[in-house]
């Protein structure tokens, strides 16, 4: 079988990954993009994952039998709705389901109808409105927190927790301006009230009909220790069976999950692909903080490690139907995934330098390393190619001795400028912030 995955990062190296190493069947692998590290296990081309014709036409030229879309931006461009016009199965949201991702407002919108618990919030289609909001004091006084984000896709970085009104409207006039995102996503902007507690990502397959969950995962996503800095794509991640209890389980399947997809259904785009709860566990109960329609990342990395059965199958049932006929395991270890970037990241990043040390840190007990942004040279040697370069991810019997044997793979890599986040599953995660 041929199976096309499409994106460049970590995300779909790890899907790569998790295919080659659980079919029961022979499959010829391909990535669009891809990068070096992918190239290792797959054929990579070099057509953009937003170049939706430039796809459908490769996958009919190589007789495609099944396509993963990885990443957010070719789902809200409507690349499962080509592809399934021309009677291709493929994996992923349709456009109209991927607005539960690509636009804060309408997956608002549509919580609130759905009766789905959420952060309280309001819509301004314009800095004057927004600034009026501020000033109605619906969202508490000068001193209140309140949560201002981009409308549409903004890489993670269109959520700015302001502390106090003056930040707020400040973060009003970044975002709508269009100095931190595009200027296509921040036309509207969600302001909402802020939410206290430990995060929590559950993700589900879901086909339309039937879904199935995979281990419960924390992000880590500011840039520095103890949660300090910027927004970023994602630092590092864990999953852990203490990370959602069986009771907060049972209300997040009740008051979130079903809710969710019955909604979709009712509104005339049944769920299919890979749905991500963000989810804030408060004193009141789970929260939803956003919703994504495809793996995070680095959350598909931690959690794909501890996959049991045969990858191919389940994305073949989202795909085409049957999910529930699909055996689903998960081992019953934890799992952890810490990532290296490059100086200057999330900002401004250098490139191309080298990278030593890979070779020594595989062969650590447990320890697989996905590459995001890697080349490699004529000669061979590993370079740095982007912001996020390299996930290294461990599983053990414990979250203790996964973390342990992922910190103890990172001491062997090294380049110029590398950094990453020393308390990845240490930090307690307790925070206002919700994800862009």
């Amino acid at each position: 079988m041929k199976i096309l995955v499409i994106g460049s990062g970590g995300r779909e190296h790890a899907i790569l990954r998790g295919l080659q190493r659980s079919s029961s069947r022979k499959l010829e692998l391909y990535c669009a993009p891809g990068n070096a590290g992918i190239a290792q296990i797959a054929e990579c081309t070099a057509i953009k994952a937003t170049d939706v014709l430039g796809l459908a036409g490769f996958a009919e030229e190589h007789n495609i039998g099944l396509t993963i879309v990885g990443s957010e931006v070719p789902l809200a461009a409507g690349i499962c709705d080509e592809f399934e016009r021309r009677g291709f199965a493929i994996a992923g949201a349709s456009r109209t389901a991927a607005r539960l991702e690509s636009s804060k407002a309408f997956a608002k919108e549509f919580m609130a109808h759905h009766g789905i618990p959420t952060a309280r919030f309001k819509i301004a289609n314009s800095m004057s409105e927004a600034h009026g909001i501020l000033q109605s004091g619906e969202f508490g006084d000068e001193d209140a927190s309140v949560v201002i984000k981009a409308d549409g896709l903004a890489a993670g970085k269109g959520v700015i927790v302001a502390r106090s009104r003056p930040e707020a409207a400040s973060a009003i006039n970044v975002l709508m301006e269009g100095g931190l995102v595009a200027a296509e996503s921040s036309k509207r902007i969600v302001i909402e009230e802020t939410l206290e507690g430990p995060e929590a990502s559950l993700l589900l397959f879901s086909d339309g009909v039937d879904y199935a969950f995979m281990p419960a995962a924390r992000d880590h996503k500011r840039v520095g220790e103890n949660d300090t800095g910027p927004n970023t794509g994602g630092m590092g991640a864990i999953t852990s069976p203490s990370l959602l209890d069986e009771n907060t389980l049972r209300r997040v399947i009740q008051e979130v999950v079903e809710p969710t997809l019955e909604g979709a259904r009712a509104q005339g785009f049944p769920f299919r692909g890979v749905l991500f709860l963000g989810l804030m566990l408060t004193s009141a109960g789970p929260r939803v903080l956003e919703y994504n329609v495809r793996f995070g990342d680095p959350e598909a990395q931690a959690i794909l490690a501890r996959f049991e059965g045969d990858l191919s199958q389940v994305f073949e049932a989202v795909a085409r139907g049957g999910l529930g006929k699909v055996p689903i395991s998960w081992s019953n270890e934890s799992s952890a995934c810490v990532v290296l970037a490059s100086r200057g990241y999330p900002a401004r990043v250098e490139t191309g330098r080298p990278i030593t040390g890979l070779e020594l840190a595989a062969q650590h007990e447990g320890v697989q390393i996905f590459h995001a942004g890697t080349l490699r040279s004529e000669s061979g040697e590993w370079l740095t190619a982007g912001g996020r370069v390299l996930g290294v991810t461990s599983t053990a019997p414990t979250l203790e001795r996964a973390l342990a044997r992922c910190y103890a793979a990172v001491a062997d890599i090294h380049w110029d400028g590398m950094h990453y986040r020393s308390d990845i599953g240490r930090f307690s995660e307790r925070s206002e912030r919700a994800e862009g």
